[in-house]
């Protein structure tokens, strides 16, 4: 049974916008958060609360390359809450500049030799 619905918003890995529901639910084991998107649907479960399993699965998203997400509660239990609740803004990872990214290659490996010119 669904304990709450919100709508999750931002870009996929491709880039792409989407707007989707994730529907929380509890259980014996806690709480999971579920997203069916596209063909695909990506879920975390196992959380002591709803807004641990929604964080659960933004982190998720986010390994696999979702950015600029935010999430709005629309359903708790079976009142429907419309948009009267805010957005909430999950800030993106932070990437490494690509200099960052160059010296952690040159450098992060073991028991390499001197750099060839």
């Amino acid at each position: 049974m669904s304990v709450e619905k919100h709508q999750l918003a931002g870009l996929d890995g491709r880039a792409r916008g989407f707007n989707r529901v994730v529907e929380i639910e509890r259980g014996a084991a806690g709480c999971c958060a579920m997203l069916r998107y596209e063909q695909t649907v990506i879920g975390v479960e196992g959380h002591p609360t709803e807004a641990a399993a929604l964080h659960g699965l933004v982190v998720r998203l986010q390994s696999q390359g979702y950015t600029q997400l935010r999430s709005q509660l629309s359903f708790q239990g079976s009142a429907y809450l419309g948009s009267r609740e805010p957005w909430i803004e999950y800030p993106d990872p932070s990437q490494p500049s690509f200099l960052g990214r160059l010296f952690g290659k040159l450098f992060g490996r073991r028991g390499t030799g001197p750099i060839a010119a």
